[in-house]
Order: C-alpha cells, then structure tokens, then sequence
C-alpha cells in the first residue's frame, strides 16, 4: 500500500461518458431493446462526478460501512487545456491538455441510461492522477492498454480502442452543448462492472494506462475514516 497522498492531477468539472465499452453496450443490447428504453441510446449518455468524490493518488477511497459492495472503473481521463464552446471532432484534440488516469468508482448500477447519483457521488469515488501527461507524448491515445490491479495481482485488462465514442467525439458532443473550460476533465468510458473489479475494504486498487502511469489507492471503511 502507498504512503503517499497526492492532491487530484486536475481541478475542473469532471464529466463521465457512461455506455462508452464496446463489450458493456453488447452485453445491453437486449435490454435497449425492451421497454420502458425500446431503442438503444443515440448520443453518450452522461454523468458527472461531483467535487466530494474527487481524490488523488495514495488517498483512500471510502468503503459503505455496510459492506456493500463497490467497484472499480478504470478509464483514460481527457483534460482540456483551454476553452472549447461547438468545436468540431476535426479540431476537438487541439482544445486537450493531456491525459491522465481516472477510477471511476461505483456501487452496482441497475441504470446506465439516467446514471445514479447515489451510485456515483459518494465521497472519494474518483480518483484521478497522479499527474497529466502532455497530448503531444501520447502518440496513440486511442489505443492504449489499461490494466487494473487489485492486491498486486491483475485483475482486469482492456484498451481504449474499445471505447464507443472516441475521444475527438466525446470532446466535440460535450462542447456542442456546454462549454468546457482548461481543466475540466472528461472520463472516457469504462468496462463492466463484474467481479474482476469489485473492491472491498482492506484493498488496495491500482490502475495502469500505457504511457499514462499508475493510479493506486487504497480503499478503507468509511467508518475508519471519521
């Protein structure tokens, strides 16, 4: 377990783009399908993680003190270097700062079209670092390995070319509609929540992007924590 205790890579809005894994939205089909949905969703579906849950590297991420159980998200993290109002996906990429690592820690989700808030906000339920990598020393963040670690032993691997939305669509769709200011951080997407991810008090979960880093934190009962 690390001693060390960063502050979050980033200080903006962070934004999550839900349904984003190729292998989440297969595994969804048949329920888009079926009422009260009846059609697959047209445009990514959005979230956002709240300052409370914003955490850095070597902080702990709260357990519910009644073991209910959490898991991890590893997704690639795209920070905004400057302001971007309806900028086009040809452009989106020269509006990001970099790349950073993000978990989007989770309770089980039972909606991904209207994420829950109480599944996604709780405190500390997103770290994020531990630091930004400039864009121009990430030659292809399309297709960067990311790996997820529990105790030291891999638990779960993926890749970023298995993100839905690529990154210059994601960019462009947001900014179509809000503004995003330098800093404000978009999470890309993550895989499903089975098993390999879920986490525990006593844990200690680390996520490895190529390129990006290592994100590792631990994770302790809320109750400890005061």
């Amino acid at each position: 377990m690390t001693s060390q205790q960063w502050l979050p890579a980033t200080t903006g809005t962070v934004f999550g783009i839900a349904l984003n894994d190729k292998a989440l939205c297969a595994s969804m089909e048949q329920a888009f399908n079926e009422k009260p949905h009846v059609n697959p969703p047209k445009t990514p579906v959005l979230h956002i993680k709240t300052a409370n849950t914003h955490i850095g590297y070597g902080a702990a991420i709260p357990a519910p003190a009644n073991g209910e159980a959490i898991y991890a998200g590893p997704s690639i993290g795209i920070v905004m270097g400057q302001k971007a109002t309806r900028v086009s996906e040809a452009d989106a990429m020269s509006y990001v700062a970099g790349f950073t690592i993000v978990n989007e820690v989770t309770l089980a989700e039972n909606s991904f079209y209207r994420p829950a808030v109480k599944a996604k906000c709780r405190d500390g339920f997103c770290p994020i670092g531990p630091w930004v990598v400039d864009q121009a020393e990430v030659a292809t963040p399309e297709a960067l390995a990311i790996r997820t670690y529990i105790n030291g032993e891999l638990s779960h691997s993926t890749n970023t070319d298995q993100l839905v939305y690529g990154l210059p669509q994601i960019v462009s769709y947001l900014s179509s509609f809000m503004t995003l200011e330098a800093g404000d951080l978009i999470i890309a997407g993550t895989p499903i929540r089975t098993a390999q991810l879920a986490l525990k008090a006593g844990d200690t979960v680390a996520i490895e992007i190529d390129g990006l880093g290592r994100l590792e934190n631990p994770v302790v009962n809320e109750a400890e924590l005061g």
